[in-house]
């Protein structure tokens, strides 16, 4: 959550470096739409989370009224205090978002995809280093680190980290965690003298 200016900096860097890029430029309004809709959502947040004096609504207002128009054009309907730093969404194109997930750092998102709430009380917590396809639903679950949500792909049930799932219902299609826990072994039997 951004709660200085400090952490506002970061997450706009973390942004950055998610789309490949190392500096904002203002050209960047114009062919960069979806990180210009996130930079202005950052913005939102700062000012939401950090300044309550009646200055700090007025520009908090500003900057969410501009991220609801920015982001009814490219089809974004994400809240504000969702996603953690590093956040890509890859191309514009209906997003919707459900004001109580949370997705970790380093998530890539591409166009079409709901994180939705499932039974009630269940929201879609989702790890680091996520990817999701192309029109991908994920409903209430759990999604770990290191995944990456195969286009199409529904997900009902949690997903362990360091996996690849696909298919409606989604299935675990390519498994990473032997190889990860042999390669932490292995360098762990190396360290030892």
């Amino acid at each position: 959550m951004i709660d200085s200016k400090e952490s506002l900096r970061r997450y706009l860097a973390a942004d950055l470096a998610g789309h490949q890029l190392t500096r904002w430029r203002p050209h960047h309004r114009l062919t960069y739409r979806p990180l210009y809709f996130q930079r202005l959502l950052r913005k939102s947040e700062y000012w939401y989370n950090v300044r309550t004096d009646p200055i700090g609504r007025v520009v908090f207002a500003w900057y969410a009224l501009r991220t609801k128009l920015l982001g009814e054009r490219l089809g974004f309907t994400v809240p504000r205090n969702v996603f953690g730093p590093g956040l890509s969404i890859a191309h514009a194109g209906t997003l919707v978002v459900n004001p109580e997930a949370r997705v970790g750092a380093r998530c890539r998102i591409h166009q079409g995809v709901s994180l939705a709430s499932g039974a009630p009380g269940s929201y879609p917590v989702i790890g680091d280093d996520v990817f999701i396809g192309p029109n991908a639903v994920i409903i209430g679950v759990t999604v770990g680190d290191r995944v990456e949500v195969r286009p199409g792909a529904v997900v009902i049930k949690d997903v362990p980290a360091d996996v690849h799932v696909a298919g409606v219902p989604a299935k675990i299609i390519h498994d990473f965690r032997e190889r990860t826990a042999a390669s932490s072994e292995s360098a762990a039997n190396v360290a030892k003298p």
